[in-house]
């Protein structure tokens, strides 16, 4: 291994930009900001991608500067679908804070191994960004300083590009893009799990199912709800009579019913009203169950 420890800028800064993002999610006061927006992009859009090629490439001459970018970019729209889809087989689902959370770890993860990489490789073919140089280059673009009239204009595009897409961002993040908003609502068998509803009752006895309600309506909700059978109300318990969710918060409760009536293929409706439609459902859902006499 390479006797210089000392972990390598590019690196640092990644891993720099991931912790700052993390605390701008976790912290409620600074999850609302603007600066959350700016750090979230290349967290999703470019930083995975990075890690993944320090890892796979780490010494100089394999991959040029504009060739790492390109490749970044394109390896990070692979890579967080990817861990998208893994979360959408675990209990968390593909949501912000779980995703945001997946995505800073494999970043971290990949960086780690990044670096020791490169520490096992002589200096002199460690792969670094030359921040100094670059900033020097940029100086002199600047001030005009260039060796030929065709470099100067080169530099004069590149930094007008880099204008151009500097106002696209800031664009993107103070303009209020439409936000869809929805509700979902969803019933679950006694198994916790979108079947084995309880569709078959003898009259007097009970059923359990589970409640589902998550606010994606970007504020905090209040909901009301009722079920019926066959248009006749049934008893709610007073925590699913008046709901108030916080947005992007998840309700789950167990509702236990007693059907009222006896028949076959009646219409188990649960009704779901936000608070501004009382008369209308928000959301309905219904099962058919079958209630025969008493043995």
């Amino acid at each position: 291994m390479a006797g210089n420890q000392k972990f390598p800028s590019d690196l640092l800064l990644v891993a720099g930009l991931v912790i700052l993002m993390d605390i701008f999610v976790l912290i409620p006061v600074l999850s609302g900001s603007i600066i959350r927006t700016a750090l979230g992009l290349p967290l999703i859009l470019f930083l995975p991608g990075y890690a993944l090629i320090a890892m796979l490439f780490p010494e100089k001459g394999g991959l040029e500067g504009m060739e790492r970018i390109a490749l970044s970019i394109a390896m990070s729209v692979s890579v967080v679908p990817l861990i998208g889809l893994a979360l959408n087989y675990t209990p968390w689902g593909i949501k912000e804070m779980p995703l945001i959370t997946s995505v800073s770890m494999f970043i971290l993860t990949v960086l780690a191994i990044a670096y020791v990489r490169r520490n096992y490789l002589p200096a002199d073919r460690k792969f670094e960004v030359p921040f100094r140089a670059l900033t020097l280059t940029l100086l002199l673009g600047i001030t005009g300083k260039t060796e030929s009239k065709t470099e100067k204009n080169l530099r004069i595009i590149l930094i007008l590009s880099f204008l151009i897409l500097i106002g696209t961002g800031v664009y993107v993040i103070l303009v209020p893009q439409d936000k869809e908003t929805y509700t979902e609502f969803y019933v679950l068998g006694t198994n916790g799990t979108a079947n084995n509803y309880k569709t078959d009752y003898i009259q007097g006895e009970s059923g359990t199912y589970f409640i589902g309600i998550t606010n994606n309506e970007y504020r905090t909700m209040d909901y009301t709800m009722e079920v019926r059978l066959e248009n006749q109300s049934l008893p709610l318990p007073e925590n699913l009579q008046h709901i108030r969710l916080a947005n992007n918060k998840t309700l789950v409760e167990p509702l236990e019913i007693t059907p009222s009536v006896e028949g076959e293929n009646m219409k188990l409706e649960f009704l779901l009203f936000n608070e501004t439609e009382k008369n209308i459902p928000y959301k309905d859902l219904h099962l058919w169950i079958n209630v025969g006499e008493e043995v």
